[in-house]
């Protein structure tokens, strides 16, 4: 087997934290906690690897693994069922003309993933989902996404293996060096998601959401073009102390898109489009509410980062909402508890919450 050596670059990479038995037992009630045909270790027996490069040659971090001959003829059922099981509840028969082409591993992030690449037979479409380690705080960001955001995302677990669905979109980077100035694309629908996406992770805590880590999804309308913003990477949920760690308007990476925002926003129209957005997270909490009370059962519960960090990040939110219950969080499950009840108790107060993006980088 063929395993990278550990990049210098990320000794200092947030811990993975161990899914325990009451996540286990919430991931279990809502359908994520399945039988696989295949784990995450016994992908990593490859017996040779390729690097991977883009169509202009430029290294793509990745590389594509090889298997022994009878290995990968069993995995490539596997995986295919696997797939079967995310798009369409392991019905195989759907699946016949699907087959599974590549498999690429990642040695560089927290997760190390593996990706794997699925074809229809009928008309080369391609498609992709991943094979990672599990992490506590990872699910806790994905069930997060899942209810809170306007995107439904679909994922499944089995002990040591955690099976995620592609996200597709333009990758934040490149939307900012290729599209940005697009003339087809309106400007203020590009700042206003800007101030929706900001303000999603900050609410529900998701951090390091710089360019690479975000995909915008462009869709024609029948008279304007829509712009969303996604996440697509949920390491950093609720790990860091530091505030700005959760408002994607402060990593050096976003500041061309947040300059085109503030040059295409005012603030009194920043603070509207970030109180539509708060209430559509509590309409979306509204409606989730019991299985949102069993989220945070567990999540209150669970130990998601160190106790200096959640010291460190209550009290900068007690002083941001001016509201000392933050003081009394123990958890970070604790803290996103309280950040959404500020949601909620907002839509019934004339006084909205602080606006982010007036305080720019």
């Amino acid at each position: 087997m063929s395993i990278q050596k550990p990049d210098p670059r990320q000794t200092n990479k947030k811990p993975t934290y161990p899914v325990g038995s009451l996540l286990r037992t919430y991931l279990a009630t809502y359908a994520r906690e399945v039988e696989l045909p295949v784990s995450y270790e016994r992908l990593l027996q490859w017996s040779g690897s390729i690097p991977l490069y883009n169509d202009l040659g430029e290294d793509t971090l990745w590389q594509t693994v090889i298997y022994p001959a009878e290995e990968m003829k069993q995995l490539a059922r596997s995986l295919t069922f696997v797939y079967a099981l995310l798009k369409t509840e392991g019905d195989a028969s759907l699946a016949e003309h699907l087959y599974m082409d590549r498999i690429d591993y990642c040695s560089f992030g927290n997760s190390n993933p593996f990706r794997i690449r699925i074809v229809n037979s009928r008309n080369e479409n391609q498609d992709y989902y991943y094979v990672k380690k599990p992490d506590a705080s990872r699910i806790y960001g994905l069930e997060l996404e899942h209810l809170l955001s306007p995107n439904r995302i679909h994922y499944l677990t089995d002990g040591e293996t955690l099976v995620e669905e592609h996200i597709s979109g333009i990758p934040g980077d490149v939307f900012i060096e290729r599209w940005l100035e697009d003339p087809h694309l309106k400007e203020v629908r590009v700042a206003k998601e800007l101030v929706k996406f900001n303000e999603r992770c900050f609410v529900r805590l998701l951090g390091d959401m710089r360019s690479y880590n975000f995909v915008v999804e462009v869709t024609p309308d029948f008279e304007e073009v829509q712009v969303r913003i996604r996440a697509m990477d949920f390491d950093q949920q609720s790990y860091s102390g530091k505030k700005r760690f959760y408002l994607p308007q402060f990593f050096k990476d976003n500041l061309p898109l947040v300059e085109f925002c503030l040059r295409h926003l005012d603030n009194t129209t920043a603070r509207q489009y970030q109180r539509e957005e708060q209430a559509l997270i509590n309409r979306r909490a509204q409606l989730a509410h019991l299985r949102l009370n069993a989220f945070f059962k567990c999540m209150c519960a669970d130990r998601i980062s160190t106790t200096e960090k959640v010291i460190e990040l209550r009290e900068s939110l007690a002083e941001h909402y001016q509201d000392k219950r933050f003081r009394e969080c123990e958890s970070m499950g604790d803290i996103v508890r309280r950040s959404l009840d500020q949601v909620h108790h907002s839509s019934s107060r004339s006084d909205p919450l602080p606006v982010i993006l007036s305080d720019a980088p």
